[in-house]
């Protein structure tokens, strides 16, 4: 595997022994941040590319065997899982100090996604997809904590299979063979995100047309099918329920810019809002985001936006409670969820939040009442009575985004309030105490170990 000399942001290496691995992984689940609350953010900054694009854009060069380059890519330890992914299947990869990824599949030598990576990143099995198509087989582990005949992933094994695949199970791995993908009308029984995305890159290289019928909208969708169109494939329809994709015999290269993310985006206009500040984004694109941005106006905060940017302004007067039920894309997204309980538990009245997309996704409901918040949960539906005051207390992060609830949390919180289990936001935001600090945010992290200090400034 090649890597650019220029890889001075990414001190993790793409070949670790496993001393190495263990440790990192050892010191990362140490980390914490310490917040303290009472400061109103002000400032501007840019947001990174969004990961839920990158990552499926990364997979995609394994459809081809020119070098295809990806821009803008955020600096997460989801990426580096995907190139080390990428890397053991014989992929050479280069990144410059821009974190502009250059990805070459001309030398893949293996179809194998193992346990041990897949494990720690469900988007692994967008790799099943391109495999079948391009190689006629693949062997990828099922994601951690996902039984056979769960709903994730039959999605995929159903639409694949539905075009020429012979699929068994063994061994806790998903084992693909198929001559060549042949295209077919394939209806998802529910709306998914990466099932569009694996379905609609393999069936880039069968023969035939293949419908994507329900297919999911979102903007990392539109994206993935911008750049397989820049490629060569033959894609209409993303951004629609109905996907509609012509196979071709190859596809070629590509250089293509990574979309901002629009939950990064979310997030800090949020951060704004519930610390009474002010803030300007720059590198957006507030149409991605009109459902966050009417629910914050909703709220109170004063919203502009122009074509790349987007700014707010909190009120004066108390932020009012507002009701959020999530759904689909271009619905309320479930990835600001946890950001709008947080809102409602410090606005003036009460509110309503209903979780429809995942199950088991208010966990950071427990820690906010430890933190002083008023919630009663009723299965899918939070109840909330907004409070005057947060008060810092010791809180665990449960996942991505709840970790990010709780930061923001103690930044408004009185006292200092501190957050363990880190790791999971650095799946998802780029350096976000370092960011948070950039705005006025009082927020230190705390290393795990010794090599923490050689992984967390930058992951």
């Amino acid at each position: 595997m090649k890597v650019h000399s220029g890889i001075k942001s990414i001190p993790l290496t793409l070949r670790m022994n496993d001393a190495v691995n263990q440790e990192q992984a050892r010191t990362k689940h140490m980390d914490k941040l310490i917040a303290t609350g009472g400061k109103p953010l002000m400032g501007e900054i840019s947001i990174s590319g969004a990961k839920n694009a990158a990552l499926p854009l990364m997979i995609s060069s394994l459809l081809t065997r020119e070098a295809t380059v990806i821009s803008n890519v955020p600096h997460l330890n989801d990426i580096t899982t995907t190139m080390e992914l990428l890397g053991q299947m014989g992929v050479e990869l280069q990144v410059d100090e821009k974190m502009a990824i250059e990805v070459n599949a001309s030398t893949l030598n293996s179809a194998v996604a193992p346990y041990g990576l897949v494990k720690t990143m469900r988007a692994s099995i967008l790799v099943l997809g391109p495999l079948l198509a391009r190689y006629g087989r693949a062997e990828v582990s099922l994601p951690g904590g996902c039984a056979i005949g769960s709903r994730p992933v039959n999605l995929h094994l159903k639409g694949l299979e539905a075009m020429g695949t012979d699929i068994i199970f063994e061994g806790g791995y998903i084992k693909a063979k198929a001559k060549r993908l042949k295209g077919t009308r394939i209806f998802m029984d529910m709306i998914s995100v990466t099932g569009t995305e694996n379905l609609m890159m393999a069936a880039t290289l069968a023969k035939g047309t293949t419908v994507i019928e329900n297919a999911a909208k979102e903007p990392e969708i539109v994206d993935l099918a911008s750049a397989l169109n820049e490629m060569g494939a033959r894609i209409e329809g993303a951004g629609t329920d109905q996907i509609v994709i012509d196979g071709v015999e190859e596809l070629g290269g590509t250089h293509h810019r990574v979309i901002p993310d629009r939950i990064e985006a979310g997030t800090f206009l949020l951060a704004a809002l519930v610390s009474g500040g002010k803030i300007k984004l720059r590198d957006v694109q507030p149409h991605h985001m009109e459902a966050v941005l009417g629910k914050l106006v909703e709220a109170g905060a004063v919203i502009e936006v122009g074509e790349d940017w987007v700014s707010l302004e909190s009120p004066e007067d108390p932020i009012q409670p507002v009701g959020i039920r999530t759904s689909p894309y271009p619905g309320f997204p479930t990835d600001m969820q946890a950001q709008f309980v947080l809102l409602n538990s410090v606005a003036d009245g009460i509110s309503t939040v209903v979780e429809t997309v995942f199950e088991n996704r208010f966990m950071h409901i427990h820690e906010l009442r430890r933190m002083g918040a008023n919630i009663e949960l009723d299965g899918n539906t939070a109840v909330i009575q907004g409070v005057s005051q947060l008060n810092g207390a010791p809180v665990m992060a449960t996942d991505l985004r709840a970790s990010a609830c709780l930061v923001l949390a103690g930044l408004i919180a009185q006292g200092e309030t501190t957050i363990d289990r880190i790791y999971h936001i650095d799946r998802g935001y780029e350096c976000i105490d370092e960011k948070l600090a950039q705005i006025g945010a009082s927020i230190k992290r705390i290393p795990g170990g010794s090599f923490a200090n050689h992984v967390d400034k930058s992951l």
